[in-house]
């Protein structure tokens, strides 16, 4: 892939915090990157929603702003960059160390890193166990990666941050809603014939509350670069860079819509993630089409915008040939494209622009080829996925188009049978590598500050191959004697050392180095509907006649019903006066359900099994504290070890059966009792604390920088040792 270089100081101004971004200055590459940026205007105009898409009007008023902003950044930066050099001039005065480099490995478990080190397999992280330090690191209530990052971040327990889950429930109408972000298209449409065109700015409002660390060292002068953390979308203003991570959407307005082109005739609906599109046979040339978001024109308002393509088989050399827009290119079997521009166009120059990958699955007898989720365009992103908006400009110039979905490795995917583990893998990987290059240029430029950057892989990978782990797991009784698969996971550990290993190369004594996980890892091998149990209990009643619901609550007679569950690990009673037809009275009523429900399903054990099935009942009134707690559940249920909420309890559905096998790929999980799932803590130095927890890696770090730690903050500072000099 062809790559253009940018020198660092292009990228410093147009984010307008160059003092620690190291690089030389020349009016060249200022020139070069003026004319970036009027080549490449991004503006969004409308988002419709998750799930109802979004386009974006590229015009000349677009051009227009883009090349005012950069003349006006142009002609101040020299008085700028001098106000902000007196400003700072003593930033890192009381710092005790110049740089802090925090590497996230999301998912990495205690016990396996334990075991490997043991075995040999990770002699980087073990040269860190044995000079500085390995502990368990404490993870939030829930164990879930949106509330532990989020915690991470802001050094406040989700009271004070309002994330408790992937999903949250609107009490107006039970349904659910993403908990991070909230996209809302303009108002306003100008009708122009017989077109209505939106008109206005879209509003992306960020659920997550609290303050990022990285924005108090802003404040102080302290530069960051900060990668693909999750819950950082939309992207705040701060004083450096940043890309957004996990809950980003889809150019769909989605976490991530997969698609299967076939010829094959099917009615069968996935159940996650996905569509069907089918692939019309013409003359030996095949048609189909990637379906994209949803027309943002009122004439059209519904209609799914889509980009056709074209795949002429050869089933003797077993490949295709694929031409897309004005993008040609040649797939094996087996074998993914590189990532593809599809532009999706309503008229009167409203146009989403998008990437993907083509798989090509097969091509005798019939013909069949996956489609990832169409990603926002980094090099043209039509919303906002970085700050400044230049920093995926830049990257995407650097290394070429990559991954931009929050949820980027497909599990959907491999879930649904759609990929296979193999190809599954080259998809993780593929991701992978783009983040590592990522770190090494943040690394590089920032030379004091702050550089931290998550790694989803080994969560991703653990979720779906775990079951060739457990040798009893029901998803993997029927590998094959000495498959390589249950090497896996040994194998993603030893990737993740290796990349430490190149990381402490590039720093010295006087950067602190940490490794932290927010969770670790249990086996999910037996499934629990805790609808049904509130059903068969007299919690939850359905209306008359029925005896399992359909998704979402269909067919619950909340007039009726005192508990329910959605999500992960929340359970909600159905409260008189804050939920709709709540009929739980609040104070000692309230509170005598709760320790009803506590005192019954703390210890439940799975007949089948002999398991105990729940080892934790959790008050949020004695877990949470700060002016968000009204949004969190009722209680926390801490499910035991091969344990985790169903697929149909997480969307609502009520079952029949409150206990089942886990039959899926996603065979291994987090979502249990957070004492069973610490994250791990590896540093370059030694740290004095007993029992270290997430939430206290943000006070540590601005302790470390010399800053004033806010009051309200819930985590505590650690000691660590070598802070005696810069």
């Amino acid at each position: 892939m062809k790559k253009r270089v940018y020198r660092s100081d292009t990228l410093v101004r147009l984010q307008r915090s160059s003092e620690n971004w190291q690089a030389g200055r020349s009016t060249r590459s200022t020139g070069m990157l003026l004319l970036a940026i009027v080549l490449f205007p991004c503006l969004a105009h409308a988002y419709a929603g998750p799930g109802a898409g979004f386009a974006v009007l590229s015009s000349f008023w677009a051009i227009f702003v883009a090349f005012l902003y950069s003349f006006y950044a142009l002609m101040t930066w020299p008085f700028r960059q001098l106000f902000r050099m007196i400003r700072n001039r003593n930033a890192y005065g009381k710092a005790k160390f110049k740089r802090a480099v925090i590497l996230g490995f999301d998912g990495m478990d205690p016990e396996l890193a334990d075991r490997f080190m043991n075995e040999g397999k990770l002699p980087h992280l073990a040269n860190l166990r044995g000079k500085g330090t390995f502990t368990r690191l404490r993870t939030t209530f829930p164990a879930i990666s949106p509330v532990a990052w989020s915690t991470f971040m802001t050094g406040v327990n989700p009271g004070k941050h309002n994330i408790y889950d992937f999903l949250a429930r609107d009490t107006n109408n039970y349904l659910p809603f993403l908990s991070s972000a909230e996209i809302k298209g303009p108002k306003r449409h100008i009708k122009i014939g017989k077109y209505s065109i939106p008109f206005g700015k879209t509003q992306i409002t960020a659920m997550r509350k609290g303050t990022p660390f990285w924005h108090w060292l802003g404040k102080a002068g302290i530069f960051s670069s900060v990668i693909r953390v999750p819950v950082t979308f939309p992207p705040e203003k701060f004083s450096g860079v940043l890309l957004s991570g996990m809950c980003v959407p889809d150019l769909k307005g989605s976490q991530g819509t997969f698609c299967l082109c076939t010829t094959r005739s099917s009615d069968d609906k996935f159940r996650e993630g996905g569509v069907r599109v089918p692939v019309e046979r013409r003359n030996g040339v095949c048609h189909s089409y990637v379906p994209g978001p949803d027309s943002p024109l009122a004439e059209t308002a519904g209609k799914e915008m889509r980009v056709k393509f074209e795949v002429r088989p050869d089933a003797g050399a077993q490949q295709a040939r694929f031409i897309v827009g004005s993008e040609k290119f040649t797939l094996k079997v087996g074998e993914y494209s590189d990532w593809t521009t599809v532009e999706f166009k309503a008229g009167l120059g409203f146009t989403a622009h998008g990437i993907c990958r083509f798989y090509l699955k097969e091509v005798s007898p019939e013909v069949e080829v996956y489609v990832s989720p169409v990603n926002i365009d980094p090099g043209h992103p039509d919303l906002p996925i970085s700050h400044p908006v230049t920093y995926s400009i830049y990257l995407a110039k650097l290394y070429g188009p990559y991954a931009t979905l929050g949820l980027a490795e497909d599990t959907w995917a491999l879930n649904e049978h759609v990929l296979d583990d193999d190809a599954f893998l080259a998809q993780c990987y593929s991701n992978h590598e783009d983040r590592e290059r990522m770190l090494f240029d943040a690394l590089e430029k920032t030379r004091q500050g702050l550089c931290t950057c998550v790694f989803d892989t080994t969560d991703r990978v653990q979720h779906m191959f775990w079951r060739y782990l457990d040798e009893n797991h029901p998803a993997a009784r029927d590998v094959a004697h000495g498959d390589k698969r249950p090497n896996v996971i040994p194998e993603l550990y030893q990737r993740m050392d290796r990349l430490i290993g190149r990381v402490m190369e590039q720093i010295d004594d006087k950067t602190l180095l940490l490794v932290i996980s927010d969770h670790g890892f249990k086996s999910f091998a037996r499934c629990m509907n805790l609808n049904a149990w509130l059903h068969q209990n007299g919690y939850l009643t359905l209306k008359d006649g029925k005896t399992e619901s359909g998704d979402w609550f269909e067919d619950v007679d909340w007039s009726r019903t005192r508990a329910y569950t959605m999500g992960l690990n929340g359970l909600y009673l159905n409260m008189k006066g804050r939920e709709r037809e709540g009929i739980v009275e609040a104070g000692a009523k309230a509170e005598a359900v709760k320790e009803e429900l506590r005192s019954k399903l703390d210890g439940l054990v799975d007949p089948a099994s002999g398991r105990v099935g729940i080892t934790g009942m959790f008050d949020c009134d004695v877990l949470y504290a700060g002016p968000y707690v009204d949004n969190a559940p009722d209680l926390i249920v801490g499910y035991g070890e091969g344990f985790r909420a169903s697929w149909d309890s997480v969307m609502g559905k009520v079952t029949t059966a409150i206990f089942e096998d886990n039959l899926k790929a996603w065979s291994g999980d987090h979502c249990v009792d957070p004492r069973l799932v610490p994250g791990i803590l590896f540093s370059n130095r030694k740290i004095a604390i007993e029992k270290p927890a997430i939430v206290d890696v943000a006070p540590t770090v601005m302790k470390l920088f010399g800053l004033e730690l806010p009051s309200y903050f819930d985590g505590k500072p650690w000691a660590v040792a070598g802070t005696g000099g810069k």
